[in-house]
């Protein structure tokens, strides 16, 4: 399809162009420059992408940077790389939200960094009573209309699944034309839905993994949706975005940007620390840590794409994986 032909040629395409005029001036690098020192992050409010980047920051801290972190709607975000007003951002879904970014990638004012999670969904779903009932496609949705009161329920207003749902609805595809988004936060839709399965209610709501809700909620999804979500039940990759050029201007950052991946099973658990543990989002990332120590391992044990030597220290004067073990004892 368009938009995986554009992922191939366009986002990594522009990627390249960076790296291959900085990779001689910045492979042998230690540290980073004073300009860096100071690291702005932005993330969506969502319990995976929050937990993630708030554990980096306080990374980013142990290592002597400086971090300011915001919470804004994914537009936001990535006007704000381009504007250069934030620096990294670690929630970019592909490819759903191609539609949202694709202008960026154009102007190459974004880059991409790495995949920092592979084998995620993002599509419609509804609990499995409801599935076992009959409703397991798109296309079996209007049939069951006054069951789910015309509604689907998404996340904040803005978001690129909400956008997608209401494209949907906007071109009447399997018969949704006249039925309603109900925008909310993540927290509300999921306390929406919650209500719904105790009470053994019809509910179709924006579902995704990783995220706790697959291990909370006894739920499907739904097959069909691959005009709007992409195939495989919105299979997706997350990125790790930066402002244009930023990662090879601090190769340091840049190289732990790469190294910082997760597996859906450890995201999926950072989510049920905060959401079944009663833990902050920090608190989270840090119990992952010490309950999975070969992270430190992944993370800053090994060189790549914008330093050929292991993460450092701001200054340079120790090894980023030795600063962070002696901030767990």
């Amino acid at each position: 399809m368009a938009f995986r032909n554009w992922l191939m040629a366009g986002a990594f395409t522009i990627t390249a162009v960076g790296a291959g005029a900085a990779t001689t001036a910045t492979a042998e690098a230690a540290g980073d420059p004073e300009a860096c020192r100071s690291v702005n992050l932005q993330q969506v409010n969502w319990t995976g992408v929050t937990a993630k980047t708030e554990t980096l920051a306080w990374l980013l801290e142990q290592l002597g940077y400086e971090t300011e972190n915001v919470t804004a709607s994914v537009p936001i975000m990535f006007n704000s790389l381009e504007r250069e007003q934030r620096d990294v951002f670690l929630g970019l879904w592909l490819p759903t939200m191609h539609t949202m970014v694709e202008p960026y990638f154009k102007r190459g004012t974004i880059d991409i960094v790495s995949k920092n999670l592979e084998g995620a969904k993002y599509t419609l779903a509804v609990p499995r009573y409801v599935h076992e009932a009959g409703v397991t496609h798109f296309s079996d949705l209007d049939g069951h209309k006054d069951r789910f009161n015309g509604d689907i329920y998404g996340i904040e207003a803005g978001n690129d699944g909400n956008e997608t749902i209401i494209a949907m609805m906007d071109d009447d595809a399997y018969g949704l034309g006249d039925w309603s988004i109900v925008e909310s936060s993540e927290a509300g839709m999921l306390t929406q839905v919650r209500r719904e399965v105790r009470n053994e209610g019809w509910i179709v709501f924006l579902g995704w993994e990783p995220h706790p809700m697959n291990l909370n909620i006894d739920m499907e999804y739904l097959e069909g949706g691959e005009d709007y979500f992409g195939p495989n039940m919105g299979g997706a990759t997350v990125y790790t975005v930066v402002r244009q050029g930023y990662a090879w201007k601090c190769p340091n950052v840049g190289q732990i940007l790469e190294n910082y991946t997760f597996t859906l099973d450890e995201q999926n658990m950072l989510g049920d620390y905060v959401i079944n543990g009663d833990m902050t989002y920090l608190e989270a990332g840090q119990e992952l840590i010490r309950n999975n120590p070969g992270l430190l391992d992944r993370w800053f044990d090994q060189g790549g794409t914008y330093s050929a030597t292991t993460p450092t220290t701001f200054d340079g004067t120790e090894k980023a994986r030795a600063a962070i073990a002696r901030a767990f004892k």
